[in-house]
């Protein structure tokens, strides 16, 4: 008979997908003085299923991410325990600083898998284009992950 652990743990199917749909992702970096430094941001995963975060070049998270490119990342939603969902993901994080990079980044974030025209993208681009001049993308790539949704219980505990 399996482990609790087995029955709650999402197949990487329902971990992309269950990513796919969530809005926020707690990004955790060392801070220099040793205590994790977590921070709620807003995300998108790209083609290879690397987590793409933009943020300003000189914010705390990029400067311990320059030391120290591990990352914890977390995901999860839920309102009761038998609806708790979450995904934790180790990665190794690549700062982007190049302008067409960022901005590319910053488009997947803001459609989030939604399809526009060419038009369309070349106009979210443009509007991209001044916020990203002072921004860069963390791009984290898993190494290893663990998930549970409580909901596979169905109830029994």
């Amino acid at each position: 008979m399996p482990s609790r652990r087995q029955l709650i743990s999402m197949s990487e199917p329902e971990a992309k997908e269950f990513a796919a749909t969530q809005q926020t992702l707690i990004i955790v970096s060392n801070g220099e003085d040793g205590f994790a430094h977590p921070m709620p941001m807003w995300f998108a995963v790209d083609e290879e299923g690397r987590f793409l975060v933009s943020t300003f070049g000189r914010s705390q998270k990029v400067l311990n991410f320059r030391r120290d490119s591990r990352a914890t990342l977390l995901i999860e939603d839920g309102t009761t325990y038998e609806s708790l969902r979450g995904s934790v993901v180790k990665a190794r994080t690549e700062i982007l600083e190049d302008p067409d990079q960022v901005v590319d980044a910053m488009v997947t974030m803001r459609l989030k898998g939604a399809e526009i025209s060419d038009a369309e993208r070349q106009k979210l681009r443009a509007a991209l284009q001044g916020a990203a001049a002072k921004r860069v993308v963390l791009r984290f790539t898993p190494e290893s992950s663990f998930s549970w949704d409580h909901s596979k219980l169905g109830g029994v505990y």
